[in-house]
This record gives C-alpha cells, structure tokens and sequence, in this order.
C-alpha cells in the first residue's frame, strides 16, 4: 500500500463538556475516494474540518506530505462582504487563477458576475464549486456538494470527479452520487471510525454485519443497557427490510399508474368510473403558464388520484416551482384549468425551514411546550414521538439552535407529519438528512394515506418512493412517466440519443480522427476503445456492489462477500490504470489539435 499523503492520528476534540470523539486515525491515499458516513450530529462536518487544518483538535497530530494542497468545499459558503460571486470566488490568499476559474464556471453554467446578496443557494453552491475545483487540490474534501445543485449540474460534478486524479472523501446524503464515485467508506459512528475498501455500495451490508455482531456481543454479556443501546440500530435494520417490501408495493404501484397513463405521455386516465372521479384530488387540464415571452409550462394535462407520490425533476430553472404552485393552486394558469378537490388540505414543507427559530426548544416546536402531541389523531409523548424520529429523547428541551442542520431539518419533518393532512408537498426535504432519516423519511411516505408531491434532484431517494415523474426540459413540455427517476430517464434517451446523432452528423470533420491526431495505430485504437471498457468496468463494479448490497449477503456467505469485495478493488484498479491511460492520450489530442 503507497504511503499516505494526509494522515491524523490519535485524533480527539472535545465539544460542550465531553468528547466529541478521540483515538480516531486517519490515512488518505494518494487516490482514495472515501465516502464519509454518520449520523447528523455524529460530528462529520468537524472531522472534515479538522482533516482539512481548518478546526484545531484537542489531541492527536496532523501529517501532510509537503506540496500537498488540501482544499475544503464548505457546507455554507460565506459570501458576506464580497459584492458579486466573481470576487468570491477569487478572494483569498490561494485564490484559484481567474480564467481557470471562469473555464469551470462556463461548464457548471454560472455566471459570476451575479451579486452576491441576490444569488440563490444553487448559484452561491455553484460558486463554492468552482471555488474549490479551481484551486487544482491534491485532496478536496467535499460536505454535501450536491445540495442546491440541480440533475444536470449533479451529473457534471460526478464526470469531473470521475477523472479527478488526487483523492477526496466526501459527506453527502445522495445515495446515487455515493454509489457512482467512491471505493472505500470511512463510517463515523458513536464516537468511532471505522474504514472499509467497499464503496458505497456495500455500506449497508456492511453497517448490517457489524450491528448483528454487536447484539450478539452484547446478548452474550447479557447486558441490558448495552442493549438498549441498540434500540436504533435494531430500528435502522427493521426498517430498511421494511422498505425493501415497500418497493415492491411500489412497483405494484407504478404499473397500475402506468395503465392510466396514455401513451403519448398526457397522463389520461384510461379508467372513468364513480370511483375513481371520487379519488380524485387535482386535475389540470390544458394548463399553460407563460412569463413575458417564455412559455414555462405548455398545454399540461395530469389527473392526480389519492395515494399518489409524484415526482418533479428537472434544471434549475425549468419551472418545477411553477408547476408546483400550480398544482397547489397558488397561482393560475394563463390557459387550461386546474380543478382542487374541496376536501383537498395540505401541509407544505419548503426549502426555508422558517418554522425553526434557533431561541425555541425542541419541545416548543413539536409540542407547543408540552409533553403530548396529537400525531394524526393518535395521542403521543413528545419524549416517545422524539424517538421514532431518531432523535434521543432528551434533546427535547434542547435549543434549535443547538442542532444541525440535518437535524432540524429532521425536526420539522417530525412536526409536519404530525398534522392531519391529505396532500404533503415536499420540496427539496432530503437536504442535510443523513442516510438513516432518508430511510425513515421513505417509510413514512410510503405509510402515508394522502397524495404527495416531491420536488427533488435526489435520484435514489426518488426512484424509492414515487409514482408517476414529471420531468421538465426547460421547452414548457413536461414528460409524464409511472416510475421514478431512472424511468423518466429511460423514456428521453431515445430522443437525447437521436439529438447528439444528428449533430454529430452535422459537425463531423471530412478528415478522419487519425490523419487529424496523428496517434499511433495502439494509441489510436486505445483512445477510440477505453471508453467502451471503462464503462463495462464500472457496469461490473455497479454490478457486484449491489449484490453486496444485499443484508443476507455477508451473513450466508462471508466468504463470498470477502471475494466479491477483493474483485471491486481489483475493477477498481483496472478502471484507475484505464482512466489514466486514456487522459494522457486525451492530453496528446488536444495538444495536437
């Protein structure tokens, strides 16, 4: 194994009165990509910190080989002072060069003149992005990069760190971004840190084996307490077996819904009957929605029945939060009609999380001060309530703001399940969550009676848990798919296929690839061929991470998971030596013109 070229061992900070954590040891490889893993309020925001120098630690020593740069993409940028994201992006004694930075601004579709104090959270994100790519880090320590950020940006930063040639470790809730980009996982987990050389992809497996491994430990001592302790983890597991029956109702679900559908995408229900007029909730027929000269919406139509979960994804800037207002009846279309049940009432979760005053307490927020709360007509101790949304019940009378943002976040779902309602719009609500709460957040959904609308650039989280996908391109057509994310994206391949062919067609050169390059026939023939194999390699490594995946696994065949493990890491390394065999290749193109 290549020497580190970042490490901290013996690692301790102490937080309030006690240890946050300590003894922790930490080696970064030359070309590691670590997912960072924890619980919100385990302390992975802080680790990242003090791995990158920002934080100073209580114990334990920090080496760096010399001529490494280290660079930190905040969670929250700080752009107070700076009058436009330009001058943000260039402040700073290692401010990256300034057409570097222009060059990833250009390609992440920002425009950095924008004023500061009127950019929005995915332009200041976009900003830090550009920021900290800039820079050319050696190790580039990234806290929730794709919140704010929409599909397509998302899509971008996962192409860069795929050619990336230093080593990151990433926190991030987005299970699909996880997946894709990283080979080993550090999990940060009541004050310990434990690493594996699996990705992501094997985590849940993992986290599986050491829980059981523990109870039985436990079990054996006849340790009550240490089994209590145990009461979310056992919680953690039952759910996530739970959910994986609640994809299959999803299914069930989605080809239902697809029978609705018509086949020119117009969500025409081919169904009529009594009962079905009285399920339904929304009815947009016609609806067209124009701003100035733009068209956002054009000639919509969708019938929305109780019980469904339906997605919307699209760009920044698309019109999901038109559609959204539409839907909802808060604005009017210009053209067509959109009908609302009068029983309709709904419970709106935005992105703004207003409700969350740092001076209140929990128990202010949930209870109004009590100690019962009324959830869905069923009476509850806040103290009980507290604990089925993962949090330990004496933060109860802790103050909002001493909690983390995916804790609050967390908190307020906790409070708007509770209301009766028949309609729940959600708007980006898997933002700050750790993975556990999405799990919850996906069970809840998935118990609830009424219709959901979720506005989302969560892959992962939406082909969990939605219907019927509503996908906008910018044009003013919505697509309208049964099924989630990958459903929608399946039914534009086809036609975004179709568009690079015809301009491939259009702007292709007369004179062929290797007359222009002047590559040798090898180096020709691997340029042309590595992308294929590249791909077959990481197909094969998504592959075999999904049978890891699988929590009866590691407990039918241990021996197995180890092998299956061994050949990810050896992929791994066939993918690196190709990946970096094709960039030098690529250099020499480009160099040649």
């Amino acid at each position: 194994m290549a020497a580190p070229v970042l490490s901290f061992e013996d690692l301790g900070v102490i937080q309030g009165s006690g240890w946050l954590f300590r003894h922790l040891d930490i080696h970064v490889g030359q070309r590691d990509r670590l997912a960072l893993i924890g619980r919100n309020g385990a302390g992975k925001s802080t680790l990242l910190k003090l791995i990158a120098g920002i934080l100073d630690s209580d114990e334990g020593r920090r080496t760096l080989v010399p001529g490494t740069h280290v660079v930190y993409l905040e969670q929250e940028p700080d752009l107070t002072g700076v009058p436009t994201l330009r001058d943000y992006v260039l402040s700073g004694n290692d401010a990256p060069q300034p057409h570097e930075a222009e060059a990833i601004a250009d390609q992440l579709g920002i425009d950095l003149s924008r004023e500061s104090a009127t950019a929005s959270g995915g332009e200041r994100r976009r900003a830090a992005i550009v920021r900290a790519l800039a820079m050319n880090p050696d190790v580039l320590l990234l806290d929730e990069p794709t919140n704010h950020l929409d599909l397509a940006a998302i899509e971008w930063l996962e192409d860069w760190l795929k050619r990336f040639t230093g080593a990151f470790i990433v926190i991030s809730h987005d299970r699909t971004f996880l997946t894709r980009l990283t080979r080993s996982t550090l999990w940060l987990d009541r004050g310990n840190l434990r690493r594996n050389e699996v990705g992501f992809g094997g985590f849940d497996a993992w986290t599986e084996a050491v829980y059981a491994e523990e109870t039985r430990a436990a079990e054996k001592l006849d340790a009550k307490l240490k089994i209590e302790e145990h009461w979310l983890h056992r919680g953690v597991t039952a759910r996530r077996k739970r959910n994986q029956g609640r994809l299959e109702k999803l299914h069930q679900m989605r080809a239902t819904r697809a029978a609705m559908i018509g086949p020119q995408g117009a969500a025409k229900l081919g169904i009529a009957s009594d009962d079905v007029k009285t399920k339904e909730v929304i009815k947009a027929e016609h609806v067209t929605k124009r701003y100035g000269d733009r068209t956002v919406i054009k000639d919509f139509s969708l019938k929305v029945t109780r019980g469904d979960r339906i997605g919307i994804v699209g760009a920044n800037g698309a019109g999901k939060t038109t559609l959204l207002r539409l839907l909802t009846g808060e604005i009017q279309p210009d053209e067509g009609e959109v009908k609302l049940a009068r029983t309709l009432d709904g419970v709106i979760i935005d992105q703004q999380r207003r409700l969350m005053a740092p001076e209140k307490r929990v128990r202010e927020v949930l209870a109004d001060g009590g100690d019962w709360i009324d959830v869905r007509g069923v009476r509850k101790h806040v103290h009980g309530y507290l604990k089925e949304f993962l949090f330990d019940p004496s933060l109860a009378e802790a103050r909002i703001g001493t909690l983390s943002g995916g804790e609050r976040s967390r908190l307020l779902l906790a409070r708007e399940f509770a209301r009766e309602s028949n309609l729940l719009v959600l708007d980006e609500p898997t933002n700050d969550l750790d993975l556990e709460t999405l799990d919850l957040l996906q069970e809840v959904i998935g118990d609830y009676d009424g219709t959901v609308l979720i506005v989302s650039h969560d892959r992962d989280f939406l082909d969990r848990t939605v219907t019927v996908t509503l996908g906008l391109d910018g044009s003013g057509t919505i697509d309208v798919v049964a099924g989630g994310y990958e459903d929608w994206v399946a039914k534009r391949k086809p036609r975004t296929e179709g568009k690079k062919a015809a301009t491939k067609a259009i702007s292709a050169p007369a004179a062929p690839v290797q007359a222009r390059t002047k590559l040798s026939y090898k180096d020709q023939r691997d340029y042309d061929l590595l992308p294929g194999r590249i791909e077959e390699i990481e197909a094969g490594i998504a592959r075999d991470e999904a049978r890891l995946a699988d929590p009866d696994f590691y407990a039918k065949d241990p021996a197995g998971f180890a092998r299956l493990s061994a050949a990810i890491g050896k992929a791994r390394e066939e993918k690196d030596e190709a990946e970096m065999r094709w960039l030098e290749l690529a250099e020499q193109v480009e160099a040649l013109g």
